[in-house]
């Protein structure tokens, strides 16, 4: 071969001979180039996490009936390298910008690997492991490398890895095509002529630099700018671990796969709407999206590729550009309707392609997340099978290649493969189980099953989940029927046995008062013959002005035993209030005491002072009346506020009430050794558990003094002196009162919280300084008090404490804004069914109707389901997590919000004790979320680690733009956060207004780095780099003038969590004491060695290509 060579080259012409050696002279010189657009995010993103396999392909391809010959291969390659650049490219920095650099052609050594009958399984994997374990350092040599498996003599498996800065998926297959032609070539003896490409890839990165240069782009940013404006700026799917603060990138995959049955249907339905089979794929893709994220304004990533130039056709490198397919998906649009709608969003797209999405991104001046991409966080890709069925000497077939790697929250690519479809999902494992990514591909089959079942079907009707998944939400998590006693079944039934079990036992504790069950028997009695006599039975009312007292107690006994229903009346509450109150409800009679009479004279309803009725009461019978009740009776009535502003009686019946009491006893079991507090205010239903769950087990009940439970000293106190062993706490209670006592009190065996969300902290604290048990308990007074629990002792600790599993004889179901069930993981409205239901509101039959609802989940189980307006998310376990009220929901800057999800996220974090927080206007047109926090028990109140907290959890446009630290959030009558007595934040300046100066030397010169490297007239010391023009690639360069100048190292995470002068410069000074004179010459010495290693890869690859080009001309 050299011989040869030599003849032909002593046959060259002397001007031959002189054009040669030019040739080759050229050849030994490496080329830089600009990056191309597409190409800059990506080397950003490599930047700020080397290494991270989110950008690297990797493609395995089986030969089958040929086993290759490595040598061969190698030297196909090389002349493959010879003719595409894009082979042979590096990445590096010239002042202070990107370029890739061109080396000369080199030798080229392909690893062989034996595993003789390995599976497919076996083989990709060690194919991962041999060319993209390793990653790539893009500035040391081409991220390219490739490895042959042999598993037998006529069955070899290529395995190739690229970094997407310079191949795309699409030019795997063409390298496919022009290797195995060489490869095929140089096997018969022949020489491998590969075609030159037109142009290389870096004259079309020159070129897309050229074309943003001379503005060429502006007709299709403003397409861009008009398509997605107001669009969400985050995909808010439920997620099974927090966002970390950087996006990992770290992925899995599950497999996707439709039969050809299946793709059949979505072909026909493309055909049908003038759509392509993508377009339909991608609307069945959107529609799971909406289902699990509730959403009804979506925006997913479709990748599409730029060869749309004939030049651009046969050529290797990266090509893709990923275009934000926006729709709007709403519950009553046809499935039909939404393909048309998601068509015209693709062609739009297609039509204004040309722009790069790092443009677009830039244009729209998005707020920058280093926890998300920007824009889109999902991406559906689906295209013909990139692999050809044949060559090398062989069949070819792809083989699924595991991944390390995602640049997406999820992300599914898909072939058509033998008429189906067959791909993956790539998700990101740092917030997604592989479980429930299983379930999503399922959804997303199901979904392509029902669009080709009936594409008339309004969107609103179509089922995610399947038979398996229905069956786990409506059964094995609402598994709660229980068999109780039929006899005694009702609260009087109970309390009539301990009567006669224990009459002498105290019943009732009040300060130095007492009744025995048996006088509380007598009483009770006397007082309910004379309310029957009065006209009281079945499901007529009573209502109750009582303070506190024993006569409370017995007043509340006494109307149930007559066989009616009592109602609490507030006698805080304005008259006219009370006054509506007894007029929607015509009491047949009302009880208080003389000194409460007088407040009460003008109501239309005899009033009973009842202790000024001992000669009525002395009359009556002290034997039990008979009275019997059924399950639909009216036990109770508690008045609740209404969204009108006109409060709404809720009816509960004895069912409800019974199956409440019997459930708690035999959760959390008590008896005549306990005593029970009685301190909330009985216009709550918690008080109706204090009154009668005692009263049915032979416990007594401790009654608090009227506004004792304001008074944590008083309440441990009176804890201690009567040996308290259960009480009830709203979470803000119970912080006030430990703050106050320092412990709960060792009588103490249960606490009960509910009424509140439950802070982690909180519980927390309980439980590390108290042996009581903790319980954590949800219900609406529209079902019987409470319909979930969480034991908190015995449950592991989770950073958000759920409200848990439904009661005895209750179904919980989450269901989206048409009733039906939301797949599991997703937000949903807690809708309830089951024996705790109220009858619904008194004399409202309209708001009866719009709340209790048909329920057609599980109507077998309960004909009825009240829909709570709160929201939640079920668990992959069943348990159920609170996230706030639906009419919590907020629009800031065209974002939706959540506001009861930012209370429970600050909760999480160790230093906060309580959250509210409410979106105010600070001034006319100015609307911010305002943050109002409790600092927890010896913890600072550390604003800034609060929002880094709350930036680590959740989008940036829900951090709250201002926090207000208070000794307390102020509480209305009921316990809860009074959102209206917040004080109003003060503001120090509007935000980005006015200028500061910068206040030391460390800011001055910051300050002047920036005024140079963004072009701009003044920066001071609150500016935010991004506000003024800033953007990725000029991050990197202030980075690199910050060692230089500064000689402070910092990294891109750090630049972009410290945007502004003051906060960089408190970055740079908290380095300690290492002298900075030292830090500096540490930095600048690091930097001069970056240049001087540069300069010397850049001589060693001259060398290298010197002596590839005599090594191959010889």
């Amino acid at each position: 071969m050299t011989q040869d060579f030599d003849e032909r080259l002593a046959r060259l012409t002397p001007e031959q001979r002189a054009r040669f050696e030019q040739l080759l002279a050229e050849q030994d010189q490496s080329v830089s180039f600009p990056l191309s657009v597409l190409q800059e995010g990506m080397w950003f993103l490599e930047q700020l996490q080397p290494g991270n396999p989110a950008y690297i392909g990797v493609s395995a391809v089986e030969i089958a009936g040929h086993r290759l010959d490595v040598g061969v291969l190698e030297r196909a390659f090389e002349q493959v390298a010879r003719v595409h650049e894009v082979t042979r490219t590096t990445f590096t920095v010239q002042d202070g910008r990107p370029v890739q650099v061109v080396s000369a052609p080199a030798k080229v050594s392909i690893p062989e690997i034996d595993m003789p009958g390995a599976d497919d399984r076996a083989v990709a994997e060690r194919a991962w492991q041999a060319v993209a374990a390793e990653g790539f350092d893009i500035q040391v040599s081409p991220p390219l490398r490739f490895a042959v498996i042999h598993t037998s003599p006529q069955r070899s498996v290529l395995a190739a890895a690229a970094h997407h800065l310079i191949f795309d998926r699409q030019a795997f297959g063409i390298l496919l095509g022009i290797l195995s032609d060489a490869y095929l070539a140089l096997l018969d003896g022949k020489p491998a002529e590969v075609a030159a490409p037109r142009i290389q890839y870096g004259d079309f990165a020159a070129w897309q630099q050229q074309q943003r240069a001379g503005g060429a782009w502006a007709k299709e940013l403003a397409y861009w700018r008009r398509e997605l404006q107001g669009a969400p700026a985050s995909l808010d799917l439920p997620v099974d671990r927090p966002r970390p603060l950087v996006q990992g990138m770290r992925g899995e995959q599950v497999p996707v796969t439709l039969s050809a049955q299946l793709m059949e249907g979505i072909a026909t339905r493309a055909r049908e709407t003038g759509a392509t089979p993508y377009m339909v794929l991608l609307t069945a893709f959107m529609i799971v999206l909406r289902g699990w994220s509730g959403q009804e304004d979506l925006v997913v990533g479709s990748p599409a590729s730029s060869r749309d130039r004939p030049e651009l056709g046969d050529l290797l490198g990266y090509f893709i550009n990923v275009l934000p397919i926006r729709a709007g998906i709403r519950h009553d649009d046809s499935v039909r309707t939404v393909i048309g709608d998601v068509r015209r969003a693709c062609l739009g797209a297609y039509e204004y392609h040309d722009v790069p999405f790092d443009l677009v991104v830039a244009d729209l001046n998005i707020a920058r997340d280093l926890s998300r991409p920007p824009v889109f966080q999902a991406s559906f890709t689906y295209g013909r099978e990139p692999v050809p069925g044949n060559g090398f000497g062989g069949q070819l077939r792809r083989l699924e290649t595991p991944s390390e790697g995602s640049r997406f929250d999820l992300e599914i690519q898909a072939f058509h493969h033998d008429a189906e479809l067959e791909g993956w999902l790539e998700y990101d494992r740092d917030l997604f189980d592989r479980a429930t990514m299983e379930r999503l591909v399922r959804h997303f089959r199901n979904v392509c099953a029902e669009i080709v079942a009936d594409i008339d079907r309004p969107v609103g009707e179509i089922d995610l989940i399947d038979a398996q998944e229905r069956h786990q939400l409506v059964a094995e998590f609402n598994s709660t029927d229980t068999a109780w006693p039929e006899r005694p079944r009702w609260v009087d039934e109970c309390f009539a046995d301990r009567v006669v079990d224990q009459p002498g036992q105290p019943a009732v504790v009040f300060g130095t008062e007492q009744l025995t069950y048996a006088q509380l028997d007598e009483r009770s009695n006397r007082l309910a013959h004379a309310l029957i006599a009065a006209g009281v039975g079945r499901d007529r009312i009573v209502a109750l002005a009582l303070p506190r007292s024993i006569d409370l107690v017995v007043a509340v006994l006494a109307v149930i035993k007559a066989g009616g229903a009592y109602l609490p009346l507030d006698l805080d509450y304005p008259s006219a209030r009370i006054a509506g109150i007894v007029d929607g409800a015509r009491p047949v009679v009302l009880l208080t005491q003389s000194a409460q009479a007088s407040r009460l004279t003008d109501l239309d309803v005899p009033v009973w002072a009842l202790d000024t009725e001992v000669d009525r009461l002395a009359a009556m019978p002290t034997a039990r009346p008979e009275v019997t009740h059924t399950p639909d009776d009216a036990a109770y009535v508690i008045y609740t506020s209404g969204s009108t502003g006109q409060p709404k009686g809720v009816i509960n019946t004895h069912r409800g009430l019974s199956n409440r009491l019997w459930w708690m006893q035999q959760a959390m079991p008590i008896g005549t050794s306990d005593r029970v507090m009685q301190k909330t205010p009985y216009t709550f239903d918690v008080s109706v558990w204090e009154f009668l769950w005692p009263l049915m087990t032979g416990a007594a009940i401790v009654v608090a003094a009227p506004d004792g439970h304001r008074d944590p000293e008083y309440l441990a106190s009176e804890i201690r002196r009567t040996g308290v062993t259960t009480l009830h706490f709203v979470p803000s209670m119970l912080r006030a009162f430990l703050d106050s006592v320092g412990e709960v009190p060792a009588s103490v065996r249960r606490v009960v919280c509910s009424g509140e969300a439950l802070s982690a902290s909180l519980r927390d604290r309980v439980l590390d300084s108290s042996d009581a048990d903790l319980y954590n308990l949800y219900g609406p007074t529209e079902a019987a008090i409470d319909v979930t629990w969480w034991d908190c002792r015995r449950e592991p600790r989770t950073p958000v404490v759920p409200i848990g599993r439904p009661i005895a004889n209750t179904q919980v179901h989450l269901l989206d804004e048409q009733g039906r069930l939301v797949p599991l993981g997703a937000r949903g409205e807690i809708c309830l069914g089951g024996d705790n239901l109220a009858r619904g509101y008194l004399g409202r039959p309209d708001l009866t109707a719009e709340r209790f609802v048909e329920n057609t989940v599980d109507p077998a189980r309960s004909p009825r389901l009240y829909r709570t307006g709160d929201l939640g998310r079920r668990r992959a376990d069943g348990v159920i997590e609170y996230l706030g009220r639906l009419d919590d929901q907020v629009k800031l800057r065209g974002q939706r919000i959540e506001l009861g999800e930012i209370e429970s996220v600050a909760l999480r974090h160790p230093a906060v004790s309580a959250a509210v927080v409410v979106m105010r206007e600070v001034r006319p047109g100015d609307e911010r979320l305002i943050a109002y926090l409790v600092a927890a028990a010896g913890a600072d109140a550390d604003t800034e680690a609060v929002r880094d907290h709350l930036r680590t959890h959740l989008p940036d446009y829900m951090v709250p733009a201002h926090t207000v630290w208070l000794d307390a959030i102020p509480l209305n009558r009921s316990g809860k956060a009074d959102r209206k007595a917040l004080p109003d934040p003060v503001l120090t300046r509007e935000p980005g207004r006015d200028y500061v100066p910068p206040a030391d030397d460390l800011e001055e010169r910051i300050a002047a780095l920036w005024v140079d490297v963004l072009g701009v007239d003044q920066v001071g010391r609150d500016d935010n780099f991004f506000d003024l023009g800033g953007h990725s690639l000029l991050l990197t360069k202030l980075r690199d003038r910050l060692a230089a100048d500064l000689g402070h190292e910092v990294s891109l995470v750090d630049l972009f969590q410290n945007p502004t002068v003051a906060s960089l410069a408190r970055l740079l000074a908290g380095g300690g004491d290492d002298a900075p004179v030292a830090v500096a010459d540490r930095a600048v010495d690091r930097a001069a060695k970056r240049r001087g290693s540069l300069a010397s890869r850049r001589a060693s690859a001259a060398r290298r290509s010197a002596a590839s080009s005599t090594r191959e001309g010889s």
